[in-house]
């Protein structure tokens, strides 16, 4: 895997910029973004430190799967939020910003001004068939 060039995250991880910490374990930290898009909005990365979740290990992604509907409940009560975005962007055409595996944690509130424009497309029978075909047998071949 090719090195990547160091990042806000792993500088918040070596102790060298300091954050709003919420959380922390072995695998994961959790803490406010500084840009928030809403009161409450909080960053989980893990500690390994790779680019895009398919790069994450195992080990990597089970820490984070246990600790993310916590960090989601604790936000929820303590900002009095009742709903709530999970964002998580790999790559720059999924406007990744900072290329380390991040998550948001985005509490929402009435007339928020966060927004998400979804535009479906349309799927036909034989695309789908295809498509599915393919993923299938991708997953069979993971190790």
């Amino acid at each position: 895997m090719p090195e990547r060039e160091p990042t806000i995250f792993d500088r918040i991880l070596d102790g060298t910029i300091p954050c709003y910490r919420v959380y922390e374990d072995d695998h994961v930290l959790a803490f406010l973004d500084i840009g928030p898009l809403s009161l409450g909005h909080t960053l989980v990365i893990p500690k390994e430190r790779v680019a895009q979740l398919h790069e994450l290990s195992d080990d990597a992604a089970a820490a984070l799967g246990r600790v993310l509907p916590r960090l989601c409940r604790a936000v929820m009560h303590a900002t009095g939020a009742t709903a709530y975005n999970v964002l998580q962007n790999n790559g720059s055409a999924a406007h990744q910003a900072v290329r380390h595996v991040h998550f948001h944690i985005i509490p929402r509130f009435e007339g928020s001004g966060f927004q998400i424009s979804w535009e479906p497309g349309s799927l036909d029978e034989a695309t789908a068939h295809e498509i599915a075909g393919k993923i299938r047998r991708a997953v069979s071949h993971e190790p």
